[in-house]
């Protein structure tokens, strides 16, 4: 594994069938080449991650759309057309282009366009070296299967690095700007539905299409098992007034608290983080998760914000944290 900042070496690494953990807005992704099956098979045995699991294929640009998926619907394309390059996955009926080795043997793709610039760097790069500008990266988070998400490069190096090939590359864009997870709307039937909930809110879907956003998809995607994004510690959700009463606190074990900063930290535990704004709490939910991996605490007590807007996305990753593995 070799560490860079150079996204010409990622996109060569890319080109040559090998891996490159690279930055996006949301959070670091395993990247391999998306018409790649032997290139994707590594990234499932890096991971961890379970065979029919589907990967989301990061376009170069909203022109490749149609490269990659078919019967396109209307609502799909004005979402793209509103919020890409962003924190947007659409998933459609795919085209040959999309092979079982990214879709999970399922008859639709999951497409995205980031919006970092070294991740656009490192696109224009591929497309340069292979010639195909419709080329794509396949990009699941870059960690072990179920487990934190990395906004690092260095969270990316401490899980990833001996599961990483001589041949890999870590692309250190620096931290990511959202820290969660893209949002996912499956678009393959009449209406927009939620997969997956993210930075772009069901309120924006809804603005920009004009429809009811529903959560009836039967669509398997990525991040949507009961338990995910888990730390080693235990997450506990509390309100305020739970955590304030202290009825939670194990006087014998070292514990954590993650809540906004108008809640005073407790004598006694850890404070992991206090965000000022949901902007502030999705950037440093994973950051403070590990962090509490790494001070060996056995518990964290998560108040979780208003479950508005963004709020929606942080709350969906804290109950999933919080889930019994």
């Amino acid at each position: 594994m070799r560490v860079t900042i150079d996204p010409l070496e990622a996109a060569r690494a890319l080109a040559d069938g090998h891996l490159a953990a690279l930055p996006t807005e949301t959070v670091y992704g395993l990247g391999a080449r998306a018409d790649q099956a032997h290139a994707i098979a590594q990234i499932y045995v890096a991971k961890g991650r379970p065979a029919h699991h589907p990967l989301i294929a990061h376009l170069p640009s909203h022109d490749s759309l149609d490269d990659w998926g078919r019967e396109i619907p209307e609502f799909a394309r004005k979402l793209a057309v509103a919020h890409w390059p962003g924190p947007l996955t659409l998933v459609v009926n795919r085209t040959k282009r999309a092979g079982d080795f990214l879709t999970g043997a399922q008859d639709s793709v999951a497409v995205r366009v980031s919006a970092h610039p070294v991740m656009q760097a490192v696109q224009g790069e591929l497309v340069r070296i292979t010639g195909d500008t419709s080329i794509a990266i396949a990009a699941p988070s870059a960690n072990r299967f179920g487990q934190v998400s990395p906004t690092s490069a260095d969270h990316v190096i401490e899980e990833l690095g001996a599961f990483l090939s001589q041949h890999d590359v870590v692309l250190d864009g620096g931290a990511c700007g959202i820290g969660l997870e893209s949002t996912i709307i499956d678009c393959t039937g009449m209406n927009p539905r939620m997969l997956r909930p993210g930075a772009i809110t069901i309120e924006q879907v809804e603005a920009t299409t004009g429809m009811r956003c529903t959560h009836d998809s039967k669509v398997r995607a990525s991040g949507t098992l009961q338990s995910h994004y888990s730390p080693r510690a235990q997450v506990i959700l509390l309100t305020k007034e739970e955590l304030q009463s202290g009825d939670y606190i194990a006087s014998a074990a070292r514990v954590g608290m993650l809540a906004t900063a108008d809640i005073p930290t407790m004598i006694g535990l850890v404070r992991l983080g206090e965000p000022e704004s949901l902007q502030d709490y999705a950037r440093l939910l994973y950051w403070a998760l590990r962090e509490a991996d790494a001070l060996e605490l056995k518990t964290i007590l998560a108040v979780p914000p208003p479950n508005e807007g963004l709020g929606v996305a942080i709350n969906d990753r804290l109950s999933r944290a919080a889930h019994p593995k």
